[in-house]
C-alpha cells in the first residue's frame, strides 16, 4: 500500500474562519435532515459493493461524519456531506422509491402495472444492481419494464446494464440528442476530463476530516463498470406524454441547462415532479471543474420558470436525481423559485458588471447573492461556486480574453514562472516571503506565488512542501466540495507524486455507441499535426450495405467524406468490409490482414498507406501533470 505524507492540521486563521460560519447560518434548522430521512425503508446489509476483489463502493467510508465538525472542514460542507452520505431505500410517495447514497447520483424506481420503471441507473452496473436488489428486498421481485435517462451525464446512465433484464427488451427513454452528447463528452475530451475528475471528486484522497468528505452533490463517484444502452424512445418536445407499464408521464425538455440534453418529468398519478438535475439542494455548476461546455444560466432560469408554470399548481412534491425530495405544493414552488432566482441573478449581475468593464475575476470577487437566497441552504455553493460560476458566465459571453492587451500574448506557465522567480530575487527569496504570507493566513497569495517556483523548478522540495501546505489550508476552508477536493488532491500529488486517473468513463459500451462519423472524428483529434504536415495519404473504406467513406490525411488534418464527389481523390488503398470490422480495425482490436485471410475484408492497392496514416496518431496521456509542469 502506498504511504502518503500525512496532512497538516488546520491553521488558526482557517479555524477561526470556519467557526465564524457557525454564527452566519441557521444550523439549528433540521428540515433538510427530516426530509432526507423521510420514507426510509432500509439500508444495504453488506458494507461493500465489490466486483471480484475490487471495491466499487464502501458504505462505511464516511462513518466519521456522524461526529462533530472538525476544524479542518467548513461546517456548511460538513452539514451537506452528512446529508448526502445517508444511504438506503426511501419511499418518496406511494409507488415512487429512491435508492440514495449508493453512488454519485440517485436511482429512482417507479412501480407500474407489471414491474418497475428505473430512472437514472447510477454510474456503475455494480452499484445499480445492488440498489435494485435493495428495492426488491423491501418491495418484492418486480421485473424492470422500462428505463429512463433524464440527461446525458454518465452518473445517469452508466449502470444501466446492472438493471436491464437479460431475457427481454424493454423501452429505454431519453431526451432528444442524448446519445450524441453522452458519447462525445466521454470520448472527445474524455481523457482530460477523467484526469481532472480525479481531482474534482478526490477519489484517491483518504476519507476523513483532513481528506475527502464529499463533493457537495454526493460523496463521490463509484469505480465500477460503466455501461450504455441506446435509447429506443426519444422525447422530442415539451408536453409529450408517454405511458410505460401503465405509468403516465408528461415531459418538459430542458436542453442547455445542466446538460445539453435533459428533461423534467411530471407523474400525474402521484402529483410528483422529477427535476432531473435542474433543481437540487445546491448551486450547481455552470462550468464543472472537470471540464465541459459552459452551461447557460439564462436558459436554465427560464426553464425553471416554465416548470413552475407547467406543474407548480399540480405538484405535491419534487424530487431529483441527487439529494432528497421537497414535499408540499407551496414548498415546491418556493424551492423552484429560489433556484430560478439564483441562476438568473448570477447571469444578470455578471452581465451588468461585465458591461461596466469588470473582468471575470473582478466580478467573482464582487458577486454576492441576495440575503434571502443565501439564507436558503439549497442555494449554497457546495458543488458549483458563486466564484467559478461567475467566471464561467464571463467566459460564455466574452471568452478567455479580458480585453487588456497585456494579457493577449502571455508566456506559458513554465516560461513565465522562471521570469517571475528571477524578478522576485530567486526561489529562496520567494519562499521566505511566502512563508511570511502563510503565517499571516494569506494562503491564496502563497498558492499563486509559490506555484511559480514549482513550475520554474519542479524538483524544489521546499517549494512543493509549502505549496502543498497552502493548498491544504485553502481546502480546509472551502464550502465547495470540488474546491476542497482539488486543493487536497493538489497537495497530495505535490507531496507523493501523480496518482493518475482513478476511473475513465470511455468504456467499451460508450465507444461502441459512437456513430461512424464520431469514430472518425475521435481519430482526427489524435493526429500529430506538425508531424504530418507534408503527408498526403488517402484510404477508401467501402462499407458493405452502406457505401464508401474516404479518409484523407493532408495538411496535418484527417478528414473523412461519405460518398463520391469532387472532394474525393484517388485512394492509395481501398478496403471493403462490414461496419463492425471497420470499427474493430480503427479501434485497434482487429488485424486487417487476418480479416482479409478470413475473407471478411477485401484489399486493393497499397495497405502500407493505412499503416502509415495510423502511425501519425498519438495516444492521449491519462496521467498528465496538473500541479507541476
Amino acid at each position: 500500500m502506498t504511504q502518503h505524507t500525512p496532512p497538516e492540521p488546520a491553521q488558526p486563521s482557517v479555524v477561526e474562519a470556519n467557526r465564524a460560519v457557525l454564527d452566519r447560518f441557521a444550523f439549528e434548522d433540521t428540515q433538510d435532515f427530516d426530509d432526507a430521512r423521510r420514507g426510509f425503508l432500509g439500508a444495504a446489509a453488506e458494507p461493500l459493493i465489490k466486483s471480484g476483489d475490487r471495491t466499487i463502493w464502501d458504505f462505511e467510508a464516511y462513518g466519521f461524519l456522524a461526529g462533530e465538525c472538525p476544524d479542518s472542514v467548513n461546517p456548511s460542507l460538513w452539514r451537506q456531506s452528512r446529508l448526502t452520505a445517508d444511504h438506503g431505500l426511501f419511499e418518496v410517495v406511494e409507488g415512487i422509491y429512491q435508492i440514495r447514497g449508493f453512488d454519485l447520483s440517485n436511482m429512482t424506481v417507479v412501480e407500474g402495472e407489471q414491474g418497475v420503471l428505473v430512472i437514472d441507473p447510477l454510474v456503475s452496473a455494480e452499484t445499480a444492481a445492488a440498489g435494485l436488489a435493495l428495492y426488491r428486498e423491501h418491495r418484492g421481485e418486480r421485473p424492470v419494464t422500462g428505463v429512463l435517462y433524464t440527461h446525458s451525464h454518465v452518473d445517469h446512465f452508466g449502470g444501466v446494464r446492472g438493471v436491464l433484464p437479460a431475457d427481454r427488451e424493454v423501452p429505454v427513454l431519453a431526451p432528444e440528442g442524448f446519445l450524441q452528447h453522452a458519447v462525445s463528452e466521454n470520448v472527445y475530451a474524455g481523457t482530460a476530463m477523467s484526469r481532472r475528475a480525479g481531482y474534482m471528486y478526490g477519489a484517491a484522497l483518504p476519507k476523513g476530516p483532513r481528506g475527502q468528505v464529499g463533493s457537495g452533490l454526493a460523496q463521490t463517484n463509484s469505480t465500477g463498470t460503466v455501461t450504455l444502452v441506446a435509447p429506443t424512445v426519444d422525447i422530442t418536445r415539451t408536453g409529450q406524454e408517454e405511458v410505460v407499464d401503465g405509468i403516465r408521464m408528461v415531459f418538459q425538455l430542458t436542453p442547455g441547462t445542466e446538460a445539453p440534453a435533459e428533461l423534467n418529468i411530471f407523474f400525474p398519478a402521484q402529483a410528483a415532479l422529477c427535476m432531473a438535475e435542474n433543481a437540487t439542494h445546491n448551486l450547481h455548476n455552470l462550468l464543472t471543474l472537470r471540464g465541459a461546455e459552459v452551461r447557460n444560466p439564462h436558459v436554465w432560469s427560464r426553464y425553471l420558470t416554465e416548470a413552475i408554470t407547467l406543474f407548480g399548481a399540480q405538484a405535491d412534491l419534487a424530487f431529483a436525481s441527487h439529494h432528497w425530495p421537497v414535499w408540499g405544493r407551496e414548498r415546491v414552488v418556493t424551492f423552484l423559485s429560489r433556484q430560478r432566482d439564483l441562476y438568473a441573478y448570477l447571469h444578470d449581475q455578471t452581465l451588468r458588471m461585465l458591461n461596466e468593464g469588470l473582468t471575470g475575476p473582478e466580478i467573482a470577487e464582487r458577486m454576492q447573492v441576495p440575503p434571502a437566497l443565501e439564507r436558503a441552504w439549497h442555494t449554497h455553493g457546495y458543488y458549483g461556486s458563486v466564484s467559478h460560476n461567475t467566471k464561467a458566465i464571463y467566459q460564455r459571453y466574452m471568452g478567455w480574453f479580458d480585453g487588456n492587451p497585456a494579457h493577449l500574448w502571455q508566456h506559458p506557465p513554465v516560461e513565465a514562472a522562471g521570469r517571475y522567480v528571477d524578478f522576485m530575487g530567486g526561489a529562496d527569496q520567494v519562499l521566505n516571503r511566502a512563508r511570511e504570507s502563510f503565517a499571516a493566513g494569506d494562503y491564496r497569495w502563497v498558492a499563486e506565488v509559490v506555484n511559480h517556483v514549482v513550475f520554474a523548478d519542479p524538483s524544489h522540495t521546499e517549494a512543493r512542501a509549502l505549496q502543498a501546505a497552502a493548498l491544504e489550508q485553502l481546502g480546509y476552508g472551502s464550502e465547495n466540495g470540488p474546491w476542497r477536493n482539488f486543493y487536497l488532491m493538489g497537495a497530495l500529488e505535490l507531496r507523493d507524486g501523480s496518482v493518475g486517473t482513478p476511473a475513465s468513463t470511455a468504456s467499451p459500451d460508450v465507444i461502441a455507441a459512437l456513430t461512424v462519423d464520431q469514430l472518425f472524428d475521435s481519430l482526427a483529434i489524435r493526429v500529430d499535426g506538425p508531424g504530418s504536415w507534408d503527408e498526403d495519404l488517402t484510404v477508401r473504406w467501402n462499407l458493405r450495405g452502406t457505401g464508401p467513406i474516404t479518409m484523407r490525411l493532408y495538411n496535418g488534418v484527417l478528414t473523412h467524406i461519405t460518398g463520391d464527389g469532387p472532394a474525393v481523390g484517388p485512394p492509395g488503398v481501398t478496403i471493403t468490409l462490414d461496419e463492425t470490422d471497420l470499427r474493430a480495425v480503427l479501434l485497434g482490436t482487429a488485424d486487417l490482414g487476418e480479416l482479409a485471410a478470413d475473407r471478411r475484408a477485401e484489399i486493393s492497392g497499397d495497405l502500407n498507406v493505412l499503416g502509415e496514416l495510423m502511425g501519425h496518431l498519438t495516444a492521449p496521456d491519462p496521467d498528465f501533470a496538473i500541479v507541476t509542469p
